[in-house]
């Protein structure tokens, strides 16, 4: 898919890696939803895609909310007509500890914005998606969706579990003969203020050390490195790759010319393997 004339919703979209998103996603000609908690922030987004001559819409919303999520997304489709790329992006990474340290409320909320807010934002705009046969829907991994995290157990459990919403609502919509597609992405190790956290804070130096030591080390990643490979995600999207999960430093050239390859191999998916022992 090319992203020019189309629409596309970026959720946590007000700073980071969202905001890089909702730039480059205009750049590349589309129309851009952005939505996070923040209203300000958004407006800001907003103001940088209408400096650069792009369009877009901010709507202020708390994805863990079924009545919001459903109100942006018939904002959009009233403002645009048209919804054609999702990215969930929006995250949570609070809780930083043992499990027998962390307030469990805290690591609930990081899996409630990680995985529900994920789930909402989908099952709204489905039905749009499913009736044109056609959309892209983007989730984002994370640190700890394929390896154990001490330290940081909510976000990991959050991430494992979105990435296998993934790969399961792919199945669900080839199922129904639809032609909405759905991926998963990381982003690579980015300065955020959700990583900031975790090298400012006595938790996260204990717990999840190796972070500052890539901030140190100049091994952290621009936001605009996870856009980009998002850009090229959509570009080569086909059936073969639906259910996957890629990242930043994927050669998208090199897999679009394997899909067929990946798909009887069963690659960059998340599975349990049994060994003989």
């Amino acid at each position: 898919m090319e992203l020019k004339g189309k629409t596309a919703i970026v959720t946590g979209s007000g700073r980071g890696i969202g905001r890089a998103l909702a730039l480059e996603f205009s750049r590349q000609g589309a129309n851009v939803g952005c939505c996070a908690r923040s209203e300000k922030e958004i407006q800001e987004t907003v103001a940088l895609i209408e400096k650069e001559g792009g369009h877009a819409i901010a709507i202020p919303t708390d994805i863990t909310q079924k009545e919001q999520v459903e109100r942006m997304i018939k904002k959009v489709l009233e403002h645009f007509g048209q919804i054609d790329v999702l990215f969930n992006n929006a995250g949570s990474f609070q809780a930083i500890g043992g499990l027998w340290e962390v307030d469990p409320e805290i690591w609930w909320h990081d899996v409630t914005v990680n995985l529900r807010g994920a789930m909402l934002c989908c099952r709204a705009v489905l039905p749009h998606m499913m009736k044109r046969n056609e959309g892209i829907i983007i989730n984002m991994s994370g640190g700890g969706f394929d390896n154990p995290f001490p330290g940081g157990s909510g976000y990991a459990c959050s991430k494992a579990a979105l990435m296998r919403l993934t790969d399961s609502l792919a199945r669900e919509l080839e199922r129904m003969g639809s032609s909405v597609l759905v991926f998963g992405m990381g982003p690579g190790l980015v300065r955020t203020r959700m990583t900031e956290l975790q090298i400012n804070t006595p938790e996260g130096l204990r717990w999840i050390p190796v972070v500052k030591k890539m901030f140190d080390q100049k091994q952290d990643r621009p936001p605009e490195d996870c856009a980009k490979a998002t850009v090229e995600l959509i570009r080569i999207a086909c059936p073969e790759l639906n259910g996957r999960i890629f990242d930043v430093e994927t050669d998208f050239n090199k897999v679009s010319r394997q899909a067929s390859k990946i798909k009887e191999r069963d690659l960059f998916t998340l599975r349990f393997k049994k060994g003989n022992f």
